[in-house]
């Protein structure tokens, strides 16, 4: 890729900076936008980062999720029944900027982007204050112009490598990562897992290259165990299915940004308590 690097303005890039001054590690929270509905996510989005979340991954729904498990399928079923929309969620997140300035990744599938126009929704993603772009089943080396238009308005471009990545493509891939390479540390679809690899220090000292570029590990971390585990070797851990549960079943209630902040804000503290 011949892009440059992002800007040291992108919040993204800002937080990781911060967080390596003070020798801390990034905690990232995936949740599916609109589930239930819009105005939920928005204050879920305010509250996870008053709990301490430092990135969060905002899910665009969408109607054939591959990559993920039952829980976020389910998720993005239910953002997708609240008549969540790019053009909503992009007015959804002005309304998040004047509360917060987390910086906020946008986790999608290739589609939504091509039918709203690359250049478009890469000028609004950034005018309503989104910092960069996950494209889920866009490898980076298969359509650069699009990647290019992304990077091109300021937005971080992450890639996904796994266990089963070639280790010169592992090499090419967190080359090509803005902001940060995103490990999916076991093979298959998203959900909650009871362990995490013995071998996980090795794979993530593979990835790291000349340091340049931050690793953050995701797919089955539901503990703060498992997330403290998983900061020790890393520079971020990303929590997902885990909590997008506690969303299915506390979305309803008057409390339910509550519950699911308090059982981020456990995970967020043992992520930044680890070194």
């Amino acid at each position: 890729m011949t892009s440059s690097p992002i800007s040291a303005d992108n919040r993204i890039a800002q937080c990781f900076a911060a967080l390596r001054a003070q020798s801390r590690k990034a905690f990232i929270v995936y949740i599916g936008a609109g589930d239930p509905d819009l105005a939920f996510t928005e204050r879920l989005v305010v509250g996870l980062a008053e709990a301490g979340t430092d990135i969060i991954e905002l899910g665009m729904p969408f109607s054939d999720p591959m990559a993920d498990g039952p829980t976020n399928q389910a998720a993005a079923e239910r953002g997708l029944a609240s008549g969540t929309t790019l053009r909503r969620l992009f007015s959804s997140m002005q309304r998040v900027r004047a509360q917060t300035q987390v910086p906020v990744l946008l986790y999608t599938y290739l589609n939504p982007i091509l039918a709203f126009g690359a250049e478009r929704f890469a000028s609004e993603a950034v005018a309503c204050g989104i910092d960069g772009v996950l494209v889920l089943d866009l490898p980076p080396d298969e359509d650069s112009g699009t990647l290019d238009c992304l990077r091109n308005a300021g937005l971080a471009t992450v890639c996904l490598a796994t266990p089963n990545t070639a280790e010169e493509r592992k090499a090419f891939l967190a080359a090509s990562s803005r902001g940060f390479l995103y490990y999916v540390c076991r093979l298959g679809v998203t959900g909650e897992r009871d362990s995490l690899p013995e071998d996980l220090a090795s794979q993530v000292a593979r990835l790291r290259g000349d340091g340049s570029v931050p690793v953050c590990i995701g797919f089955g971390i539901s503990s703060p165990e498992q997330a403290a585990q998983a900061a020790a070797v890393a520079d971020g851990v990303i929590v997902g299915s885990h909590l997008v549960r506690l969303v299915e079943q506390h979305g309803a209630d008057s409390d339910g940004v509550e519950r699911v902040c308090a059982r981020a804000r456990l995970l967020a503290e043992a992520v930044h308590g680890s070194n």
